[in-house]
């Protein structure tokens, strides 16, 4: 929502205060993504053992695959989720807390944006992330038994499912993957969870100012193709899958290393997501009282 669309009489769910001392936690969040572990240095090893020992045919189908995941910067295509259960989810947990901030109406996304507290929106978010992790371990269980081959299916089903996950996080609070500048912030998010030290601080500051529209036509052009931002996040995260590649053990480390990915997926948007909403109440405070 605009925030010239904002009516005067608005009232943010919190006080300055309470907005200031969250924005605080998520910066101190940011500065502890900085620690550069040294498997990243060898992130693209596994991959390169990938390319080379997996066939033709199983390389061309994952090609495929992660074209098909393309279509999503452009349309949204089959990775775009409904906003339906998402806004259930956050009416329940309205109403857990007296219902007292929900509309007379059926709960849409403009009134999460600017009626629900950020108590509501964390904890339908946790609840969503919890599911979605749930599913990627017995996923990754799954894709694990049979060691290299179903690794070339695991990939693009993780990227597929950490796009939803994403999306659904976005929607909790207040914002809508149908619009393209937002689901540009989607990607942005998944290539934050797996980027190294200096691709997180590349991406902190493209999204600094995520709201300009220039800097959204900026970001746009910088993604240069979404087969680059698959390359590149299939590399970042292929170390954690190397002991994957043991056919049968392979479940175990499948479902642990899976798990892990989409917490650090959910971690990432949840505090992106979180930033934005702050500094936007915050902005508005600041507007209102001008």
């Amino acid at each position: 929502m605009p925030i010239d669309d904002i009516h005067p009489s608005y009232h943010s769910p919190e006080s300055r205060e309470t907005l200031q001392t969250l924005l605080q936690d998520i910066t101190a969040w940011e500065k502890s993504q900085k620690d550069l572990w040294f498997w990243e240095k060898i992130g693209r090893l596994p991959f390169q053992l990938l390319d080379r020992l997996t066939p033709q045919s199983i390389q061309k189908k994952l090609g495929e695959a992660m074209d098909e995941v393309g279509s999503y910067v452009q349309t949204g295509g089959q990775y775009l989720v409904s906003e339906q259960g998402v806004l259930t989810r956050l009416s329940q947990e309205a109403d857990a807390l007296g219902g007292a901030c929900l509309p007379d109406e059926p709960l849409t996304l403009a009134h999460v944006r600017s009626g629900l507290p950020l108590a509501v929106m964390d904890k339908a978010a946790r609840q969503l992330a919890q599911s979605r992790i749930a599913f990627a371990t017995a996923q990754g269980a799954t894709t694990g038994f049979g060691g290299l081959f179903t690794l070339a299916i695991d990939i693009p089903a993780i990227l597929g499912l950490s796009l939803k996950t994403i999306q659904e996080i976005a929607m909790t609070y207040g914002y809508d993957p149908k619009e393209k500048a937002e689901r540009v912030f989607v990607i942005k998010c998944l290539q934050f969870a797996s980027a190294d030290i200096v691709g997180k601080k590349a991406v902190l500051e493209e999204l600094a100012d995520f709201g300009n529209d220039q800097r959204q036509r900026e970001t746009l052009s910088q993604l240069q193709g979404w087969r680059e931002v698959v390359a590149a996040y299939r590399d970042n995260f292929g170390w954690k899958k190397l002991f994957q590649l043991v056919p049968i053990a392979g479940m175990l480390f499948g479902a642990v290393l899976n798990r892990g990915t989409l917490q650090d997926v959910a971690e990432a948007a949840t505090m992106l997501y979180r930033k934005r909403r702050i500094l936007e109440r915050l902005e508005l405070l600041e507007r209102l009282t001008d």
